[in-house]
């Protein structure tokens, strides 16, 4: 991974020449990063981006070129640039495995540092984090709207950059999909990757069925054809099924056809009569033209003959959701070896912070099934041999008690005092915890239409705490 050090907003350069420059530079301190919602009205999250977080704090070094340009902007006095010269990361992350499935408010990663240290690693975390974590929330969406059918993602033109495409695409196939266009995505994180023929293919030749024929000469056992140049119903399926033909007197099974325009609801029941007539039954219809979960939920409803789908622009830049809104928040600051707890006040209810030093819990049942999640402080301990009662965090008089429950804390140490913790794992592995995380949610927190809000509250010390917190400084 290339050098990342500067990939910071200048104010956390300007603030940490100013804790310097007040002598508190090595003061102990804790950042909570979190979201206040969840993107494309959504219930949950799916957090990605963790493992490059880890390369990023791997890799922190400020160089000759670096420390050049930055005395160039006339901001920083000799001694600061000197500190930054030395530079190592050394302090405390703690953070949920990659692929879990989180909650608004809650902490995903909580960092125990130097002021100095972390204030410089907030926003490329947050940049990492928030792109990764959208797209693979989107690809999720998408991937529950095709209710099993292969989900392929084909965005890389349309990505907003080629870091986008490259990450996008590894975070989709996180969030579900089945594999991706983008090749060097393919090749860094071993992603299947899958692709035919364009409609460029198919006009340089003299005639449609040229085209196919040449195709399918080259790849006899992987021919699968685009049938949408010139007319789907009159041209592209009847010249398809002659070449499957041909394939099928030489020994080969064609794999299918894809419709990249039109009505596909229509044209893909009339593709399938067809090849179905034709002794084609059994394969694949592809869709492409645009496609997003609501387009494919509609689909599936008109019950469209679509074997699997590939979704590009919608995906990629998660349109009508563009942005993931992470924060990273002062939680407490160290004081003679103290945890002090430090909350922000907004006139925006939903802008408070919940203060402290904190972890998640989650509360499953005895199926395995996710009842809700406990925000606590971490010297708190939850006795899974006594009931439980959690109250809604503003409407106090909602209670629920469990009773029969197990708990997993959810997060899980990346860096203890600078030295890597975290295991390495695979995308693919990443991808199955997800699936498995995913498997544990309801059915009525993973509709795509005003799915049930799942239950997080917090503890009645954290609760108490922060109210006692508003309420001294309204007070003052």
């Amino acid at each position: 991974m290339r050098n990342h050090t500067l990939l910071t907003d200048l104010y956390q350069l300007t603030m940490m020449n100013g804790y310097f420059a007040n002598n508190i530079h090595e003061d102990q301190v804790v950042f909570d990063m979190f979201f206040r919602k969840n993107p494309c009205d959504n219930s949950f999250t799916i957090v990605a981006g963790i493992e490059q977080v880890i390369d990023y704090i791997e890799n922190l070094k400020f160089t000759d070129e670096d420390l050049e340009y930055l005395r160039g902007l006339q901001l920083f006095s000799e001694d600061f640039l000197g500190l930054l010269r030395n530079f190592k990361f050394k302090g405390t992350i703690y953070s949920v495995e990659e692929g879990s499935i989180m909650f608004p408010h809650e902490p995903i990663i909580r960092v125990k540092a130097t002021t100095f240290e972390a204030q410089l690693i907030e926003t490329a975390m947050l940049n990492i984090v928030n792109f990764q974590s959208l797209i693979a929330t989107k690809a999720s969406r998408v991937c529950e709207a095709a209710k099993g059918d292969a989900v392929f993602e084909f965005g890389l033109r349309r990505a907003q950059g080629p870091d986008a495409g490259i990450f996008g695409a590894r975070a989709a196939y996180i969030g579900g999909c089945a594999g991706t266009s983008n090749v060097l995505a393919g090749k860094m994180f071993n992603i299947p990757v899958t692709g035919t023929q364009a409609h460029s293919w198919i006009q340089k030749f003299d005639s449609e069925l040229e085209a196919f024929r040449a195709y399918a000469k080259i790849y006899p056992d992987g021919c699968l054809l685009l049938v949408d140049t010139y007319d789907t119903i009159k041209s592209g399926i009847p010249n398809a099924i002659k070449v499957f033909k041909e394939l099928k007197e030489m020994g080969h099974e064609p794999v299918g056809i894809r419709i990249d325009s039109g009505d596909l609801a229509y044209l893909s029941q009339e593709a399938r009569k067809l090849l179905t007539e034709a002794g084609f039954g059994n394969v694949k219809i592809v869709a492409s033209s645009d496609l997003d979960e609501g387009t494919i939920d509609s689909l599936k409803m008109q019950q469209a003959e679509i074997n699997s789908w590939g979704v590009g622009t919608n995906l990629i830049t998660s349109n009508g959701c563009p942005a993931l809104g992470g924060v990273y928040k002062l939680a407490a600051v160290e004081v003679n070896g103290k945890l002090i707890p430090k909350i922000k006040i907004s006139e925006n209810p939903e802008k408070i912070t919940n203060p402290g030093y904190k972890k998640v819990i989650r509360i499953y049942n005895d199926n395995n099934y996710a009842e809700a999640d406990l925000i606590m402080l971490e010297d708190e301990i939850v006795d899974t041999n006594k009931p439980l009662t959690l109250f809604h965090p503003i409407y106090t008089w909602k209670k629920k008690t469990f009773y029969n429950y197990n708990v997993r804390e959810m997060l899980v140490p990346l860096f203890l005092e600078g030295e890597l913790m975290y295991n390495h794992r695979t995308v693919a592995e990443i991808r199955d915890y997800t699936q498995k995380e995913l498997s544990s949610l309801w059915p009525q927190y993973k509709r795509l239409n005003r799915p049930q809000l799942y239950k997080v509250d917090l503890s009645e010390k954290l609760w108490t705490l922060k109210h006692e917190m508003v309420n001294s400084y309204r007070e003052e």
